[in-house]
């Protein structure tokens, strides 16, 4: 009887894995296919996928968009629906995505967007809105500098005068915001959206990704913690991982980091493990595929390039 049930369970564990492999493989096609813009292709893998596991907000709401621009309303809003009902909270967002503008003059929408208010009101009744309030202050700051950075690059150089003046009041700002945000986390723990939202619950992220070595290797068991206990962000949990290998030395599992080359001044994905299935690890924790990644550097993702090139990115790293 003991074999029968361990062979049941070996096999219960088997078919699970397998249906999480295509899923991921599925939810990877479809937005590689969103990407390039055959959304009617791209609604069917969502379809397939949907049909092994329909959990994920984001992946939900990311078919629903594709659904939109392939003229199929109907899918989009059930899609759309379920998401709400799996998580997705972002009312700005969803009233603002030009994908979903096929949806707006049909009477459904109304619905979705009431549905999604009310949602709202419960959600946030739960809120403690002292910490909510200091956490997106947090957030504010962390995000004004380095928006202001990235404008700044594109007139100056990164040794100029107004990059150093820049960079030493961002540095400043996340010393005091650091300190702020480990008073929370010693004190509260990682505090989840359920009790300051998304926002501030991501302004938490930014402050520890934006810290020390030392600072993120002591939060991150907490972290990895409140993932599974829904109060982080397993996209989030995983640029911090990568962020942690690259500066102890290791390869990155994600490819969220990305590098500049001395000698060429051309940005690069820094090293990178088993690049033949990075997307795949992106899925798995909710990030988008990494050729759209890298385009916010004007990067174009090719793996064979890549792999071969990969010997002398290692050496740059050591």
């Amino acid at each position: 009887m003991r074999n029968n049930i361990y062979t049941l369970l070996l096999f219960l564990f088997l078919f699970t894995s397998v249906n999480a492999q295509e899923y991921s493989k599925l939810i990877s096609e479809a937005n590689k296919l969103y990407e390039t813009k055959d959304y009617k292709m791209s609604t069917d893998l969502y379809d397939k996928a949907f049909k092994i596991e329909s959990k994920n907000p984001s992946h939900l709401y990311n078919g629903a968009c594709a659904s939109s621009l392939a003229g199929n309303t109907k899918k989009a809003f059930k899609w759309l629906n379920l998401s709400i009902e799996k998580g997705w909270t972002n009312l700005k967002h969803l009233n603002s995505d030009t994908d979903l503008e096929n949806l707006h003059s049909k009477k459904e929408w109304g619905k979705t967007i009431e549905k999604l208010e009310k949602k709202l009101e419960l959600v946030e009744a739960n809120y403690d809105k002292p910490l909510q309030a200091e956490l997106l202050i947090i957030f504010e700051e962390d995000q004004k500098y380095r928006m202001q950075i990235h404008e700044t690059l594109k007139k100056f150089s990164d040794d100029s005068k107004e990059m150093q003046d820049l960079w030493k009041i961002t540095l400043q700002k996340d010393s005091i915001n650091l300190l702020k945000v480990k008073k929370i986390l010693d004190e509260k723990g990682w505090v989840g959206k359920d009790k300051v939202g998304a926002q501030a619950n991501n302004a938490i992220f930014l402050v520890i990704q934006h810290s020390d070595l030392e600072t993120q290797k002591k939060y991150l068991p907490m972290m990895r913690e409140a993932v599974t206990k829904g109060n982080a962000n397993p996209g989030s949990l995983a640029l911090l991982i990568d962020r942690i290998e690259i500066r102890e030395g290791r390869k990155q599992i994600y490819g969220s980091q990305i590098g500049t080359n001395p000698n060429t001044n051309n940005q690069y994905v820094l090293p990178l493990i088993d690049p033949d299935h990075v997307d795949k690890r992106r899925t798995e924790v909710g990030l988008g595929s990494i050729s759209d990644y890298v385009k916010n550097w004007n990067l174009i993702w090719d793996v064979e390039k890549y792999k071969s090139e990969l010997p002398e990115l290692e050496k740059l790293n050591k």
